[in-house]
């Protein structure tokens, strides 16, 4: 293999990276900004006590604050942009860490408006709701009512407003380890980054995808310790909050904001361990496709075939095809984001952080971030990350600012979706034999993420709180065992697992866990997408009108309000127990294209 350098931020072409540009012209039009917006914040406090004095006194506050918090969003989005395109630019970082002080100071400059708001009375003050002033704010209002039980003294939210910089510090020392100070060294003498350590473990050659598998665990174990004590603050924070909202847990805290019961939670884990056997199957299969007489971790993504080739535009074309049952009003918006809009920052580059997201963009651009390797697995995150875009683009065209953004445990629907219908769209209209199985490789490569990985984070996650709200610690080797024994479930006697590096798996998730109950989230997400996408096969029309109006609703309604009315029911096992009836289907099929081949 032939090591090729990534070039460095500069130097990639203008036509693979995102216009960040229509956020702020320049770093000097950003500072300028942040310090306006320094000055501003502090105006708030004029409002306190007014809230009930009128209903026109209530919109001229409410107003006021969503358009600081606007300003905050726009600011934070650039900031968070440019440090993830180039870890090791010290400028971009400490716009950043500035970014992050600023919602602090909004936090305590706004801390008085829950305990005024829940002050007023109800009776009084819903109608007021009504009037086209206040309706936007409408369910902003309600949704603090509800937290009622949860909300402090004006004294005590000013102070948790105030902690929100300093308590968010360890979120941002794990990345910078991972991606400023970690050494990943080589694998078949290509250099390990963040931007091809995914291509390099999914290699053809065992041992470059040994040397890349061990090498990115070895890295990371180098640093377990200060990972550790950053991990263990973070869940410490997340346990405290809790218990001074009056939460009886931390997963109930963190559920809570959307209206989701811990039963949500609890039937995705007990599901997911109901039919675990699915996964030791296919391990099986895949070691006998392989010709390997034990399955090691590194080989979980060993190429069955090889992988066909696409480009960027190539995949930009499969995506628009297998979204095509949306209409051509969402095509049309998500072919002009994808290229001449350039929502997207493809490009590989040296420094750019590991993963791929898309971020609402303060509603100038719904932004996305991934570097393109090629080939079925880019093409599928692309057209994930330009769900959530999607998903952001139609909400913001339909809704206020002010009413909630869709959240996280909404998010994930729409991404899983756009993968679904688009892998549907290929197995329709490819009939080569090595295609469908690169195809199920993909297909199974997005299962192990999302319906292997994430419901193992979350159980991991689980454990974690549990064990500081029991009063117990949290060392590198607690949180290693922990997950060595949660990946050896996964895996069963089909893979061989290698404990010491396996049990690094946690500290390669620098964001997720960090996210406050945010893994298990995916399994829910592409449980409810798989049902979406059924509803084409049978209703297209329906299903069509249903979905876009679900993508349309934003966060006015809570998620599972959302899911019911475009027709899934996640307060129940039937939607997962549905998508694991697919992932046995992809096993099924590729063990029969085995015995064929045999």
């Amino acid at each position: 293999m032939t090591a090729t350098p990534a070039p460095a931020r500069r130097d990639v072409p203008r036509d693979q990276t995102w216009d960040i540009e229509a956020l702020y012209a320049t770093p000097a039009a950003w500072d300028a900004e942040a310090s306006a917006l320094a000055g501003d914040l502090p105006t708030l406090g004029q409002y306190a006590g007014t809230l009930g004095g009128s209903p026109e006194a209530l919109a001229t506050y409410l107003n006021a604050r969503e358009a600081l918090r606007m300003r905050l969003t726009r600011l934070i989005s650039y900031a968070g942009m440019s440090a993830s395109v180039d870890g090791k630019d010290a400028e971009a970082a400490a716009r950043r860490d500035r970014a992050s002080s600023l919602g602090s100071v909004f936090a305590a400059a706004s801390a008085f408006d829950k305990p005024e708001l829940l002050a007023l009375d109800e009776q009084v003050v819903r109608p007021w709701l009504e009037r086209d002033d206040l309706k936007d704010h409408a369910v902003m209002v309600e949704r603090i009512w509800r937290e009622r039980p949860h909300v402090r003294s004006a004294e005590v939210e000013e102070l948790l407003g105030q902690v929100q910089s300093p308590f968010s510090s360890e979120r941002g020392i794990h990345p910078a380890l991972v991606n400023m100070d970690l050494d990943f060294g080589t694998a078949g003498g290509v250099p390990i980054g963040q931007g091809n350590v995914d291509r390099l473990i999914a290699d053809p050659d065992r041992e470059v995808r040994r040397e890349a598998w061990e090498s990115y665990a070895d890295a990371h174990l180098s640093a377990q310790h200060g990972m550790a004590a950053a991990l263990a603050t973070h869940v410490r924070q997340n346990v405290f909050m809790a218990r001074a909202r009056r939460y009886p847990d931390a997963l109930t805290a963190a559920l809570a904001p959307d209206h989701l019961p811990t039963s949500v939670f609890h039937t995705l884990i007990d599901t997911y361990l109901a039919n675990i056997h699915i996964w030791h199957r296919y391990w099986d299969v895949r070691r006998r496709w392989l010709g390997l007489e034990e399955l090691r971790e590194y080989d979980v993504k060993a190429p069955l075939v090889p992988s066909p080739e696409m480009n960027y535009a190539q995949a930009v074309d499969a995506i628009c095809e297998g979204m095509a049952p949306l209409g051509p009003d969402y095509v049309t918006q998500m072919r002009a984001g994808l290229t001449t809009e350039r929502w997207v920052d493809w490009a590989s580059n040296a420094g750019k952080r590991q993963g791929a997201y898309s971020n609402g963009g303060a509603r100038v651009k719904p932004y996305i971030f991934m570097s393109f390797q090629g080939g079925l697995g880019s093409m599928s995150t692309l057209a994930h990350e330009i769900g959530h875009s999607m998903h952001s683009w139609l909400s913001q065209h339909k809704q206020a600012s002010s009413v909630p953004r869709y959240t996280l445990f909404a998010a994930e629907v729409a991404s899983n979706f756009n993968q679904a219908m688009v892998r549907r769209h290929l197995f329709e209209n490819n009939t080569d034999p090595d295609f469908e199985v690169a195809l199920i490789e993909e297909a199974l490569s997005n299962f192990h993420r999302y319906f292997f990985i994430m419901p193992t984070l979350a159980r991991f996650e689980l454990e974690i709180h549990r064990r500081i709200e029991a009063g117990k610690s949290l060392s590198a080797p607690d949180l290693n065992t922990l997950m060595a024994d949660l990946l050896q479930a996964g895996y069963g006697s089909g893979v061989t697992v290698d404990r010491d590096r396996s049990g690094i798996t946690w500290a390669e998730f620098s964001t997720h866990l960090y996210s406050n109950f945010y893994a298990y989230q995916y399994a829910t997400g592409i449980s409810a997408a798989h049902q979406l996408r059924a509803g084409f096969d049978t209703d297209p029309q329906g299903a069509q009108e249903r979905y876009l109006q679900f993508l349309s609703e934003g966060g006015r309604l809570d998620p599972l309000d959302a899911l019911q009315a475009a027709g899934v029911d996640l307060t129940t096992a039937q939607p997962v127990e549905e998508t694991f009836r697919v992932l046995s289907g992809y096993v099924d099929r590729l063990e029969e294209l085995l015995s064929q081949r045999a």
